[in-house]
């Protein structure tokens, strides 16, 4: 059983889902005005994390990723270059399906896009207006009357005060509690859909609610994200859509923390984003920071710098040629691998029981250099152990094949284990002139932890 830190009750919590053995997931996806930077691309790491745990303990996922492709920040960037949103929009989030695909990211079911949901979002609105939680305004908006939930604030341990007026910017702080647009009157110069409002556009908030409905039902097991989503815009999500059904929105919240640049939180209005660009000009391998990543607990903070992302790429190298050089070894015999199968199965108990305790993908890193070290496995056994832990880690292990090697004769494989039994036996000068014996024949043997590989000896 699987345990994760529910942000919603401040704990640890079993996982266990509404409908059997199937995760219903919904994840905020991006805002497409620009490149995904390599803070946002952290929260989407860490929830293809929590998709494959989830999966290697036998659920059924069912995950759901909107595509907000109408919002503030676009339309102010479709001004600026004086094109249509969508010609703002669609180049971006092609973009963020190839950096997905880099960082070795599952798919999700589905990527709904905001604009495509209108009428999804306007019924939803509907129903807030018909039970009270809505008004609509002189200038046609209409806006959440967040005094009416009385639970308002529950996620982000906001204490209960009265709204001291409106806001209809999309994002906001702590400070600015007031009630919330759902649906902007038209403004000049922006996109705007018929209502029974008047013409306008959604707000933020109420497009994820729409769609996770439309998808998912009206309850979640997992809502996820990045933290600096926990206020407004998921609060915001839980009081509308609890407003609307009178049902429990989602039963887990789980968050990711930030990723910093000089200890300062990395983001597009503080200028000092990365992305995925920037580590292809240093020649840095994507899957590299993606084991940086790995590297840290999801719910810590993790500071970037050059040297850290160069370190990781240095160690999953090393990685890489292990899992090579476990592949070129000699299967191991019968006796060996039963010999071994107690061993090998603690490993894939204790990196189960590691992922299990809310992801904790640091510990799990360290098991992976535990079995590279083990003296007691033999190559290949190790090669399939660190494979199944990359169901989970999505390193691309599976992918690393061996260098093509000389075909080694049957003759050369039987002194080697011949001698591997005297070396067992402790009888080191047998085994010391069969190994000159092997090299007399064209090949050298070189003892490693995990087995003798064989080369032949260049001319």
């Amino acid at each position: 059983m699987i345990k994760l830190f529910n942000t919603l009750s401040g704990k640890k919590e079993m996982f266990k889902p509404f409908k059997g053995k199937t995760a219903q997931i919904y994840t905020c996806g991006p805002t497409v005005y620009n490149y995904a930077h390599l803070g946002n691309l952290r929260t989407y790491v860490f929830e293809d994390i929590l998709r494959r745990a989830l999966e290697i303990n036998g659920y059924k996922i069912k995950q759901i990723t909107n595509i907000t492709d109408v919002e503030d920040k676009i339309i102010k960037k479709a001004r600026q270059e004086k094109k249509e949103i969508s010609q703002i929009t669609r180049p971006y989030e092609k973009i963020f399906f190839e950096d997905l695909e880099k960082l070795n990211i599952e798919k999700a079911e589905r990527y709904p896009r905001a604009t495509e949901h209108i009428k999804e979002i306007i019924n939803l609105i509907s129903v807030l207006m018909k039970r009270g939680f809505a008004y609509q305004v002189e200038d046609k908006s209409v806006y959440f009357k967040i005094s009416k939930f009385k639970n308002y604030g529950k996620l982000s341990r906001l204490k209960k005060r009265r709204a001291v007026g409106r806001i209809d910017s999309d994002e906001y702080k702590k400070d600015d509690v007031q009630d919330f647009v759902l649906w902007k009157s038209a403004k000049s110069n922006e996109p705007f859909w018929s209502s029974p409002w008047g013409a306008g556009r959604p707000g933020w908030h109420i497009e994820c609610s729409a769609m996770s409905m439309k998808y998912l039902g009206k309850t979640l097991d997992i809502h996820a994200g990045g933290v600096d989503l926990i206020f407004p815009h998921h609060e915001n999500e839980i009081a509308q859509s609890e407003a609307a059904t009178g049902k429990k929105f989602s039963k887990f919240w789980i968050h990711g923390e930030h990723l910093l640049v000089d200890g300062e939180k990395m983001s597009k209005s503080l200028g000092n984003i990365f992305t995925l660009r920037d580590l292809k000009k240093k020649g840095v391998n994507f899957l590299a920071f993606r084991y940086l990543l790995l590297g840290t607990h999801y719910r810590k903070k993790l500071n970037f710098t050059w040297q850290s992302i160069i370190a990781s790429q240095n160690s999953l190298n090393r990685l890489y040629r292990h899992v090579n050089d476990f592949a070129a070894q000699n299967p191991p015999t019968s006796k060996l691998r039963r010999a071994s199968k107690k061993l090998a199965d603690q490993y894939k108990k204790d990196f189960i029981a590691t992922i299990n305790d809310d992801l904790n993908t640091s510990k799990a890193l360290s098991i992976v250099w535990e079995v590279i070290k083990e003296k007691n496995l033999p190559g290949r056994e190790k090669r399939e152990l660190l494979i199944g832990f990359d169901k989970v880690l999505g390193l691309g292990l599976k992918d690393i094949r061996p260098k093509k090697t000389a075909i080694i004769p049957r003759k050369i494989k039987d002194f080697v284990q011949k001698r591997e039994l005297l070396r067992n036996n402790k009888q080191f000068i047998q085994a010391d002139a069969l190994r000159k014996q092997i090299e007399k024949l064209g090949y050298i043997v070189k003892d490693t932890s995990s087995g003798p590989l064989i080369n032949r000896i260049k001319e």
